[in-house]
Formats: C-alpha cells, structure tokens, sequence
C-alpha cells in the first residue's frame, strides 16, 4: 500500500477535503456528513451568477439572431413534412486524360482529395423531370417532388453556379454532377 495515497471512499474524508479546498472558517458553510455531495461542491463557495445572452449585431433590429448563427440548410429542414426521403448516392469524381493514365505527369492519385467533382445519383421512381424542384446552395442541396423530398448536407462546399442534372428516365435516377471549391484545391490541381 502506498503510504502518499489517500483514500476518499468515506464521506467524511470527502468533507475533510471539501473544507480543505472551501477555506471556508465559518461553521454554517461546512458540509454535513447526510447532505449530498457532487463535484460542485468542491472549491470555493461563489454567488449564483445570471446567465445572459449576447447578440452579436445590430441592437435596433429586432431579430433574435444574425444569419451566421443559422447554419446551412436548416431553412429546408421540416420535420412534418410526410414526404419519403429517397435512396442516393454520392461519388467524387476526376477529371483524367491520357497524361494522367498512361504517362502519370500530373501529381493526382486515386484519393477523394485529388477529385474535382461531386456526383450525386438520386432514385426517384415514378417521378417525372418537371415535377421536380431542385435547389443548391454552397454547402446544401435540396430536392422536392410530389413524394420525395431530399435535404442533403454537403461533405465539400460547391460552386453552386457551374453544376449540372440530368435525369436518366430508363433508371428513374437524377445525376447531380457539382463542382467542388476546397481551400487547397490549388496544391492539388496546379
């Protein structure tokens, strides 16, 4: 047994270090051996604070919050919305010529970090094209139709003005093809 370890398993060896650490010399602000004990009580004793709320913004305004506080994509979410979510995937994509393939002069490898594109296949049985609504913002896509509807959180922000869909009628299935927008896109791709 080690002579420097000290055991705290009784409640009054707890009570002894509470005091200890409290420095309290009043008697009325010592613990009593039934009260309950948590880590809380450990420390110095301080007055209840008021817990306020800082608005970082215009003070004559009378919104609740700024736009940087909402994050992306949450003006689509509905919880009561009865539509069924339909199944998707997503691909990264490059873009490869017979340099990259056959003589191998440009740094990229297989990897997700050397891809530009992002290519995401969604199943939309019975669905045509024009009941579709599909909106892309940087960092969210959100797709409505009569039965589904799709809100997809983006895993890489997107250039939301250069992407493409095609919807493939023989597999039911919409390819949304966007362009990628990363901070080290330059390292990669120069």
């Amino acid at each position: 047994m080690d002579p420097h370890r000290v055991d705290f398993s009784s409640p009054l060896s707890i009570e002894a270090l509470c005091e200890l650490l409290n420095n309290s010399d009043d008697e009325n602000e010592s613990l009593s051996v039934s009260s309950v004990m948590n880590p809380g009580n450990i420390g110095p004793l301080e007055p209840e604070k008021k817990v306020t709320t800082s608005f970082q913004g215009d003070r004559s305004s009378k919104e609740i919050w700024s736009v940087s506080e909402v994050p992306d994509g949450s003006e689509f979410d509905d919880s009561l919305d009865p539509r069924k979510q339909p199944k998707y995937e997503m691909h990264f994509k490059q873009r490869v010529g017979s340099e990259d393939l056959f003589m191998g002069l440009s740094r990229k490898n297989p990897s997700t970090a050397c891809c530009e594109d992002l290519v995401v296949k969604i199943h939309l049985p019975n669905t045509r094209a024009s009941d579709m609504s599909l909106d892309i913002t940087r960092k969210f896509l959100d797709l409505r139709t009569p039965k589904y509807k799709l809100g997809l959180h983006l895993p890489h922000p997107v250039n939301e003005k250069t992407g493409k869909a095609q919807y493939k009628v023989d597999t039911e299935t919409l390819e949304v093809t966007l362009t990628m927008v990363r901070d080290l896109d330059f390292v990669n791709f120069s």
